[in-house]
């Protein structure tokens, strides 16, 4: 990690580097986030030492009050720091001071107390119906090996044409869809949920053209899809592939393979579909996850009023 100028005192600096390296090496968060968690702390030392009138340490921390905590939220607040920013920012605040806490160092009931900043509802952007029939077609793919090629465009005609997530595709077995006259597939989502999804006569197509080119075997037990050497499907590679797909056709950065799914109940809401009935293809525990489609449609048909209306 990057070495910076930690405005702290030398115990407190000690406690949060070993806070840091029990993130990485015990609790095996991503890099990424061990690094995003270093920064927010750093600003928040950063803080503290203008409002402590110097360097913090342990104990100017040990009895930190929520009052304090809003204040370095509306300090980053005035910065241009958004909800989701701050949200994270407080996470990585509260996880040191639970530490510190564990070790008999800080009181954390303070940071406890203090309410997350509301996150924003991100509405899904799912594909136009064009745009995912060219994302999902095998001869769009970019894939040079024909099998490849196939295996593309049958996990994202699976995403699209079943509303799989890219877990639950990657999860299939030789014994699914081991023909083309299975029309429903059972699969086993978040928290070992398990539903059953239609797949159309296309999807099942592509499953069998990539099954017949495929060069390794496939047995009942064995995974579906795999890569390049034979093992496992990653899931990074369908994300690039997406990618590819997405700087060649031109679509925008939210056309990744999850929107795929976004864009199933989409489409099925705007031609008509029950929202009961997706939200059991989808696998959501609750109706209110589903009703956030609603939102997408209403959103897509006032654009096109207002596009298209003559007094718009």
């Amino acid at each position: 990690m990057q070495e910076f100028l930690i405005p702290a005192k030398p115990d407190l600096q000690a406690a949060r580097e070993t806070w840091l390296k029990t993130l990485a090496h015990e609790r095996r968060l991503s890099p990424e986030t061990v690094e995003a968690y270093e920064r927010d702390t750093r600003q928040f030392l950063h803080f503290l030492t203008g409002h402590c009138g110097g360097p913090p340490g342990i104990s100017d921390i040990a009895d930190l009050r929520p009052a304090d905590l809003r204040g370095f939220l509306a300090a980053r607040r005035n910065t241009g720091a958004g909800a989701r920013t701050l949200g994270r920012g407080l996470a990585g605040i509260r996880s040191l001071l639970r530490f510190l806490e564990k070790r008999g160092m800080v009181n954390a009931a303070g940071a406890a107390a203090l309410r997350a900043p509301r996150q924003p509802k991100s509405m899904p952007k799912p594909l136009t119906a064009n745009d995912a029939k060219q994302v999902v077609a095998v001869e769009g793919q970019l894939a040079e090996e024909p099998w490849i090629a196939a295996r593309n465009a049958a996990v994202l005609t699976l995403l699209y044409g079943s509303g799989l997530r890219i877990s639950e595709a990657l999860g299939l077995t030789g014994a699914d869809l081991a023909t083309e006259a299975g029309t429903v597939l059972r699969v086993t989502g978040k928290g070992g949920k398990t539903r059953l999804v239609p797949v159309l006569p296309v999807a099942r197509r592509a499953v069998a053209e990539y099954r017949r080119l495929c060069p390794f075997h496939i047995g009942p037990e064995g995974l579906l899809f795999r890569g390049a050497r034979g093992g496992p499907l990653n899931p990074a590679i369908v994300q690039r592939e997406m990618a590819k797909l997405r700087s060649a056709l031109n679509l925008p950065d939210t056309a990744t393979p999850h929107a795929l799914r976004h864009s199933f109940a989409t489409h099925l809401l705007g031609r008509g579909g029950d929202l009961r009935t997706i939200q059991e293809l989808l696998g959501h525990a609750s109706l209110s996850t589903t009703q956030i489609y609603t939102g997408v449609d209403t959103a897509r048909l006032l654009d096109i009023y207002e596009k298209a209306h003559p007094r718009a």
